[in-house]
């Protein structure tokens, strides 16, 4: 038994049109997650940026950075002599 004309050309657009919608809803995928990591970096680099500045005012204030605890904590001792 033949396959008409117009029936393989059905058949091919409709594997056509299932092939790009596997590749569309993959591309969105990909997006999401370039995105998802994206907004995490940004996230992570404005964290680094205040526990840098944080870290910074407690030396400029005298005071010293307790890296335990990730605060600052009393003044500098006078050092050794």
């Amino acid at each position: 038994m033949m396959l008409s004309w117009p029936k393989l050309v059905l058949g091919g657009l409709l594997l056509a049109g299932v092939t790009w919608l596997v590749h569309e809803i993959r591309a969105d995928g990909a997006r999401s997650l370039a995105s998802l990591i994206e907004r995490q970096n940004n996230d992570a680099q404005s964290r680094a940026g205040e526990r840098r500045l944080d870290y910074d005012s407690c030396l400029d204030s005298g005071r010293l950075w307790n890296f335990a605890t990730g605060q600052c904590s009393g003044p500098a001792g006078r050092g050794r002599n």
